[in-house]
């Protein structure tokens, strides 16, 4: 599965963009228009699935 990583804090432009979402909790997790925070396997692989 391809993804894209980004460590915020590492790259300011990676933070910035998780404070414009409104988000300030990790991991954060975006799967099409679903944004998903925290670690959740059940909910990801239901993102995954286009449930």
């Amino acid at each position: 599965m391809p993804f894209t990583e980004r460590n915020v804090g590492r790259d300011a432009g990676a933070r910035e963009e998780l404070m414009e979402l409104g988000l300030t909790s990790l991991p954060v997790i975006l799967i099409g228009a679903r944004r998903l925070s925290g670690f959740n396997p059940q909910k990801i692989d239901e993102a995954l699935a286009g449930s």
